[in-house]
């Protein structure tokens, strides 16, 4: 069949006006921004330019050593700047957003309630306490409001009225690039007394993400999806919980004294209580290079380029007989370069090695590490198109930096061919 394909799109502004150049290998097409982003110029020269002065952090005397350790702080003030820290939260650097979310789990205060929803990443459903709630999948972000004012005031009737609450709600989907209504959940988190945690891992890329703006508690947030491959993630957030829970990692770094006898250890507070061993010094720079790239960045621009591109592909898909996309909200629900479909009667993991081996394009299939969500969608997906043939696994095609009127056009050609040849 022929895809028929509107023209191409202006170019993005100069690389003086936009210094966020990733790298990449010519000739492949990289549509799979959501698993992993590729890495930011800024973010492998932020790394270049340190390794040589590469030491110890927070644990020597001599000038690499304090070099080392400026750098680290210096990263620390810049990511929370990036993220709207407010004074007195605490930036905590974690290998990713699984880890953060983890480490929030470890600082609960005995007896909170979480509440989430069931369509969340496996990093923001598995780490919460036995006894949390999990709402419902909304079909609109006007119902998961209304799911969230139903349940903490429910929660708020009971036994448990007194004790902590926190909700724990994604930025914008893994699966489907549908943004969540954060702010309005916030207000009603903030009406009942709730503390709420957002996981950052797919907006943050897209969108500017300010926690004080959004008067949310928590933030959670990977490097590796923010252009900073590097192994560096971040906790960011309310004080008080985290100096009063035991700390993630016991160890070197995380105490203010250690005594001859068994137990004789104090802990000290501030980010370093959860840091214990040697900091990801690499990491932590590698993040701050893209924030501070990104914060002196025309993001609206690059927005508006990004929105042209997830509209011409998500046109290109509607427009193929054999694709069905997958979503959570209306199709015109407010959303980022992420795009989940399926190709009808086609096993999801052969296409995904199709495209690879024979159009060198690499897009993700399977179920995204956000099971539950993506099997109510493939369900909802057959039932809509009214297809039995679709497969039980799904496709995602993710856009970012970097990413072209091109990278979409052959997409779209090489399932076009896919469909043909089959």
């Amino acid at each position: 069949m022929t895809v028929t394909l509107v023209p191409p799109l202006p170019p993005l502004p100069s690389r003086t006006a936009r210094p966020l150049d990733v790298l990449g290998v010519p000739g492949q097409v990289n549509l799979d921004h959501a698993a992993s982003a590729p890495c930011a110029r800024a973010a492998a020269d932020a790394v270049a330019e340190l390794l040589p002065w590469y030491a110890s952090v927070h644990r020597g005397a001599g000038a690499l050593s304090r070099r080392c350790t400026l750098e680290y702080e210096r990263a620390r003030q810049t990511v929370g700047d990036f993220f709207g820290a407010r004074a007195g939260d605490h930036v905590v650097f974690t290998r990713n957003t699984t880890d953060a979310l983890n480490l929030l789990a470890r600082a609960l205060p005995a007896g909170t309630t979480v509440v989430t929803f069931a369509g969340e990443h496996h990093a923001n459903l598995l780490p919460w306490p036995r006894g949390s709630v999990r709402l419902p999948v909304p079909a609109a972000p006007r119902e998961a409001v209304r799911a969230l004012e139903a349940a903490l005031t429910e929660l708020r009737r009971g036994t448990r009225a007194d004790l902590p609450v926190l909700v724990a709600v994604t930025g914008a989907s893994n699966v489907t690039g549908e943004r969540w209504p954060v702010a309005e959940l916030a207000l009603v988190a903030r009406r009942h007394g709730a503390r709420i945690a957002v996981d950052a891992a797919q907006l943050a890329p897209h969108a500017p993400v300010d926690v004080a703006a959004l008067d949310v508690d928590y933030l959670a947030a990977s490097g590796h999806k923010l252009y900073a491959p590097f192994g560096a993630g971040v906790l960011l957030g309310r004080s008080d919980w985290l100096d009063a829970a035991p700390p993630y990692l016991a160890g070197g770094g995380a105490t203010s004294h250690v005594g001859a006898a068994t137990h004789d250890v104090r802990w000290t507070t501030g980010p370093a209580r959860h840091e214990g061993g040697t900091p990801n010094l690499l990491g932590a720079v590698a993040l701050a290079a893209v924030c501070a790239a990104l914060a002196d960045a025309d993001r609206a621009a690059l927005h508006a380029h990004e929105q042209a591109l997830l509209a011409r592909l998500r046109d290109g898909l509607a427009a193929l007989p054999h694709a069905v996309e997958l979503r959570t909200f209306g199709p015109d629900a407010p959303r980022v370069g992420i795009v989940s479909f399926v190709v009808a009667g086609r096993d999801s993991a052969e296409v995904a090695a199709e495209l690879a081996a024979g159009h060198d394009i690499g897009v993700r299939d399977g179920l995204f590490c956000a099971h539950p969500l993506a099997r109510r969608l493939l369900a909802e997906a057959a039932a809509r198109s009214g297809r039995t043939d679709l497969p039980p696994t799904a496709l995602r095609a993710s856009l970012g930096l970097g990413s072209t009127t091109d990278d979409v056009d052959r997409l779209l050609a090489a399932l076009a061919a896919l469909r043909c040849s089959a």
